[in-house]
């Protein structure tokens, strides 16, 4: 049964099925874990990775980043964030936001700490 056919459409696959998939070593997956914090697969109760289609349409644009394109691991993170907010402007408002909010809180809280220094 080969992956993306209809037979065998699965909602869980096991790291060694996707390993197999993509073709690369099951410790590859679980080292790009950890460089892509928005790769986070499953797990079950033993601790046991279950991805799901969607974690195997970002393993494979990771590999095409690094493989193909070769991108650096920053490099192709950067590349995924950028298309992450390419797809939700509406994030990327929001962002934009806080990042303005966080900008007029620590304005005020220097404006108290010399205010308080002052009194010293």
């Amino acid at each position: 049964m080969k992956y993306g056919t209809k037979e065998a459409s699965k909602k869980y696959y096991s790291i060694s099925e996707v390993a197999e998939i993509l073709e690369l070593a099951p410790h590859v997956l679980r080292y790009w874990e950890k460089e892509f914090t928005m790769l986070k697969p499953l797990k079950n109760r033993a601790g046991n990775r279950n991805y799901r289609e969607k974690d195997i349409k970002l393993l494979k644009k990771i590999k095409r980043l690094l493989y193909m394109e070769k991108y650096t691991i920053e490099g192709a993170r950067l590349q995924l964030q950028k298309t992450e907010s390419d797809k939700n402007p509406k994030q990327e408002k929001r962002a934009a936001e806080q990042r303005k909010t966080q900008k007029v809180v620590l304005s005020e809280l220097q404006s108290i700490k010399s205010l308080l220094d002052k009194k010293d």
